[in-house]
This record gives structure tokens, C-alpha cells and sequence, in this order.
């Protein structure tokens, strides 16, 4: 096992990780921008730098400053959590050319599936069942036409490098594709450097259904079972449950094991997680792999009894897998529910500021992973989650109700402040939900019916737009180009509050996406999400690649928190500030 790892990430997820490194015996480093400086992470590290400003292209996507970060203490291993660079196969290679061990799959498996047409052409060939389309990008319109001829409309076209709801167009007729197909490799372009696109059926109201995987790299690999994540706004998740509802044994059994062939077809090593959507024949249909921890992995822990974080960091080590598919059983419902800093009467705009007041429910078989506390100032400059709030129980039923009274005990209150937990409490009493009858067009109905009413019922899972007009309307992507639905950027494109990444795919509330690339190669994914959301290629302004020979600086200004500057990271970086 390491002697210490470097956590490159904030918020809850930081906090995650540096307990199960503790629990391990494993001293920690926590990397910060300025706005973090007080944040709990920061407080709880063995170690501390701080390496730049709020803005995340120079703090928490600056590869070169986390690196040599990693470098002046010590540190042998870089967990990147998830958001930010835990999906950039740039980073993974830089942290192995200065002698660091990137907690995550190896780069070449990492770029491979980054691409999503790469992907969809690897599972193919694995055996994993696709939405029907093309394998292969389309480099014409007659090309898309052609496929959406075959496959028959509604048809969604999808950027090669995107990710997480952004990138992708839905398009009803043929003569309303060229222009979505134009419009869409232009805006794949300016956001991710890559204007590819493939063409694949659109399958409205589908569930969203995810595996958990877990890959030692040796040939070893073992699933977790699955998640049901269709309560989403936007590709932004609210609600997570393990096992997945309402589906046919035969059904979870064989998505889980066409996942895990998937990926130890590939090579991947590390926590994972298989993407699908399924259909009201209960037909699987491959989405997507994420290659780091997922924001929503509480709820297959608590059902398992697996600690996936200290499963990664044995991983990573050179430890054998240490689990047989034998030994995973299910027991059991657990339910999440995300608690965001936004406020559903404005169109889920962000909402931070500081908490007057903040106490988390408790009780029996409630666990609540937050980075919040009284006194807290909540950053507009990151993600709005929270708080994560997950719960067990024998049975679904009592899972819910359990959730229920929990996000009825969470108090969270300061000026200006609001949160998420009134509109979740509304989808857990919503009668399709409670029936497990839900879809990914759960959310948007419930927006649309009147206050306190309940969704309409949804129009089958089988590839047809709904009837109701829910489905996005031809041209669009989601209506504000958001990021993926697992934590890592705000539903309506605003300012993000904590750490799962940028709100556009880079850095701070509008600011133009910027990919990270500081060894000059081909860039990754800049701060990632449920997949993540990609952006384009270059360097980041002020993060200038990891010297050969690095030069050092001190810095003889005073922290305003009173602890002891060292050497700058790096010496044309921002400046860092250790703490031991």
C-alpha cells in the first residue's frame, strides 16, 4: 500500500477519499484553490498546497501545479476523484512520466474509451448489445441520413468526444437533419476539438441503468450490481437506487455480465462504471464507461457491503483483485438522494452563500457524505452539490420512506441559500416512482404538471418520442448545454459550488471550455462527469507544462491563514502553501 497519496480533487469527494486513505493508514495530501482554503478536506489533510486561484483551469485542471504538488511532498499516488482530470488520459500519462501512480485505468484505456465512437465500435465487438445506428462516425450528411433512414426517427446525433448531455442533438425528421447534423459537428468543434458525430436511434423514456465494475488489471475483474439513475434534469442526476427497480432478474443479470466483459475486454483496471439504457422490452443498450469513482457509488456500498475507495487504492498499489463474484451479495435497497445548492422555483439556478445553519439527518441505516458545515461559504465557483444523502432498508418501500423522513431532518438555511431537497421529497412521493414505473422523462413531467400534482405517466420505453413533448425539441442539445448527470456541473449551466467540476466543462461559470494538455499531447476530459464533459484542446493559461528540470521559487509573502510558504507550484505557477 502507499505512504501517501495526493487527493486532486474538493468537496465531498475529497473528503471520501481521505477517510478511506486514513482508514488504510495512508497519509494524505489535499491540493486547494484559494475559495477551498478553510474548506473541511483542507482542515482534516495531513497535508496541504495550495495551488491556485478559484478559477479551476488554474487550480483543480492544472495538471502541472498538482504534479509537482505530488513532487515537493512526497507523495506516490494521485487520486482524482471524479470531475475535473479523473478521466484526462494527458494527466494519467504526466503523473507516470514524473514517477506518480494515477489512481484509474492505464492512459491508452482511458482515451480509447473517452471517444465515444471508439467505444461503441470496442463493446461491439465484446458482445455488448447497441442502440441501433452507426458504429462508426458519419463523416456526410447523406451519410447520417442514410443510417437515420435505416434505423428510423427519432434519431439523436452524437459528438465523438462529448460527453455528459452535451454534444448531442435530437432529430425528428429527415428534413430537419441536415441542419441538426451541421449545427452539431460546429458546436462539437468549438467545445471539443473533434467535430466527429455518429447517428443512433433515439430512445425516449428508456431507464437509466449503470453497472459497477471493479478491475485489477490481471484479468480479474467482479460487478457490484446495478444502479438505477433515470431520475435526472438535464443528464443531472438527483436520484440514485442499487439495485435497479422493476426489472427482470434475468435482465439485471445480464447487464452486469455483459459490463464486466465489456471492460476486461479492454484492459480496464480500476473502479468503473458501464453506462445503459433500457428499453420498455427491458432490451439493454450500451450508453457509455466512466472511468473513475462515481458520484452515486454509496448506494452499491451500502447494498454490498464492498468499500469501493479502499478497493481502488489496493488496486492501484499492485494488490490483486481481492473479491471473487462469489462473494458479492446483494442485500437489501439503497437509495441517494443528491442535495444540490440551487433553487427549483428558478429554474434550479445555483443558490450558494454561507450556512447559518447546517445539521444533516441522522437515525439507523442513514450515512450522509457532505463537505458542509455551519459556517460554511458556499463557492459559486464550483459544482452545487452538497450533500449526498443515502439510506438502507430491506425493501424499496421502506428505502424510500427512510429517505423521506431523512431529507425531512436535514437543515439547511443562510441568506440566500437554497437547495434541492424540496423537489426531491416531490419525486419520491410522485406515484410512478414509488411504483418503480419510472423513466428519464420523470423530471421534465413533473416540472410540467401543476404544483403538487403528480407526473403523467410516461409513454413506453420503446424508442418513440413521448407524447407530451418532453423529448428535446429538434436542433437542441439539453437546453443549456449542461454537463453530466453525475455531480459534476450544475443543471442550468450556472456557477458550480462544490468540486465535481466546472459548470461548462472548464473552470468557473462561463467561461469558455478548456481542455487540459500540458504535456502538449492530445487532451483529455477537463473535468469530467458522468461521464464528463469534454472540452476542447490547448493549454490552460498559466499552467505551463511540468519542467524537465523543475525551478523552484519561494515565496516570502504571508498567509493570510498564518502557515508557512514554500516553494511555488510551479515556479511560473500559482503560488503553494504547505501545511504538515
Amino acid at each position: 500500500m502507499f505512504e501517501k497519496v495526493l487527493i486532486a480533487n474538493r468537496g465531498e469527494i475529497a473528503l471520501r477519499v481521505l477517510r478511506a486513505c486514513r482508514e488504510l493508514g495512508v497519509r494524505t495530501v489535499v491540493v486547494h484553490s484559494t475559495a477551498d482554503a478553510d474548506s473541511l478536506p483542507v482542515r482534516l489533510a495531513d497535508e496541504t498546497v495550495r495551488i491556485g486561484p478559484a478559477a479551476s483551469r488554474q487550480s483543480y485542471l492544472n495538471a502541472a501545479a498538482i504534479v509537482e504538488a505530488a513532487r515537493q511532498t512526497g507523495a506516490q499516488a494521485v487520486h482524482p476523484g471524479y470531475g475535473f482530470l479523473s478521466e484526462d488520459a494527458d494527466f494519467a500519462e504526466i503523473c507516470a512520466a514524473n514517477g506518480l501512480t494515477f489512481i484509474g485505468p492505464p492512459p491508452e484505456v482511458m482515451s480509447a474509451l473517452a471517444d465515444k465512437s471508439t467505444a461503441r465500435a470496442l463493446m461491439s465487438k465484446a458482445g455488448l448489445p447497441l442502440p441501433p445506428g452507426a458504429v462508426q462516425t458519419l463523416p456526410t450528411v447523406a451519410d447520417a441520413l442514410e443510417v437515420a433512414a435505416e434505423v428510423g426517427y427519432p434519431v439523436i446525433i452524437k459528438a465523438a468526444a462529448g460527453g455528459g448531455g452535451r454534444g448531442m442533438t435530437v432529430v425528428h425528421s429527415a428534413a430537419k437533419l441536415p441542419r441538426a447534423y451541421a449545427r452539431t459537428r460546429a458546436a462539437a468543434q468549438v467545445a471539443f476539438g473533434d467535430d466527429r458525430v455518429y447517428v443512433e436511434r433515439y430512445l425516449a423514456d428508456a431507464r437509466h441503468v449503470e453497472v459497477q465494475v471493479l478491475c485489477d488489471g490481471r484479468g480479474n475483474g467482479v460487478h457490484l450490481g446495478t444502479r438505477d439513475c433515470s431520475v435526472q434534469r438535464r443528464h443531472q442526476k438527483l436520484i440514485e437506487e442499487a439495485p435497479a427497480p422493476a426489472l427482470r432478474p434475468s435482465t439485471l443479470d445480464m447487464l452486469a455480465e455483459t459490463a464486466l466483459r465489456g471492460v476486461l475486454s479492454v484492459g480496464f483496471t480500476g473502479a468503473g462504471t458501464v453506462e445503459f439504457l433500457v428499453d420498455g422490452a427491458e432490451q439493454g443498450h450500451f450508453l457509455e464507461i466512466n472511468c473513475r469513482i462515481q458520484v452515486e457509488h454509496p448506494v452499491t456500498e451500502m447494498v454490498t457491503g464492498v468499500d469501493v475507495v479502499h478497493e481502488q487504492l489496493h488496486i492501484a498499489a499492485g494488490t490483486p483483485l481481492r473479491l471473487r463474484q462469489e462473494d458479492i451479495r446483494l442485500r437489501g435497497v439503497a437509495v441517494e438522494a443528491r442535495v444540490n445548492v440551487e433553487d427549483p422555483d428558478r429554474d434550479f439556478a445555483p443558490a450558494p452563500g454561507r450556512l447559518d445553519r447546517f445539521r444533516p439527518p441522522g437515525g439507523p441505516f442513514t450515512r450522509v457524505d457532505t463537505h458542509g458545515h455551519a459556517g460554511y461559504l458556499v463557492s459559486p465557483h464550483y459544482d452545487s452539490l452538497l450533500a449526498k444523502v443515502a439510506v438502507w432498508a430491506p425493501d424499496r418501500d421502506g428505502a424510500l420512506d427512510r429517505l423521506d423522513r431523512a431529507l425531512g431532518e436535514f437543515e439547511v438555511a443562510g441568506p440566500g441559500v437554497r437547495t434541492t431537497i424540496p423537489f426531491v421529497r416531490r419525486v419520491l412521493r410522485d406515484p410512478a416512482f414509488r411504483q418503480g414505473r419510472h423513466t428519464t422523462g420523470l423530471v421534465e413531467r413533473l416540472l410540467a404538471a401543476p404544483a403538487g400534482a403528480p407526473a403523467p405517466d410516461p409513454a413506453p420505453a420503446n424508442g418513440t418520442a413521448p407524447a407530451d413533448g418532453t423529448a428535446p425539441a429538434d436542433g437542441t442539445a439539453p437546453a443549456d448545454g449542461t454537463a453530466p448527470a453525475d455531480g459534476t456541473a450544475p443543471a442550468n449551466g450556472g456557477a458550480p459550488a462544490n468540486g465535481a467540476g466546472p459548470a461548462n466543462g472548464a473552470g468557473p461559470a462561463g467561461e469558455a471550455p478548456t481542455r487540459v494538455a500540458a504535456n502538449g499531447g492530445r487532451g483529455g476530459p477537463a473535468d469530467g462527469g458522468p461521464g464528463s464533459d469534454r472540452a476542447a484542446p490547448g493549454a490552460v493559461p498559466g499552467a505551463p507544462p511540468v519542467p524537465a528540470d523543475p525551478v523552484f521559487v519561494t515565496r516570502a509573502e504571508a498567509d493570510p491563514a498564518g502557515r508557512t510558504p514554500v516553494t511555488a507550484v510551479p515556479a511560473a505557477g500559482p503560488t503553494a502553501w504547505r501545511t504538515r
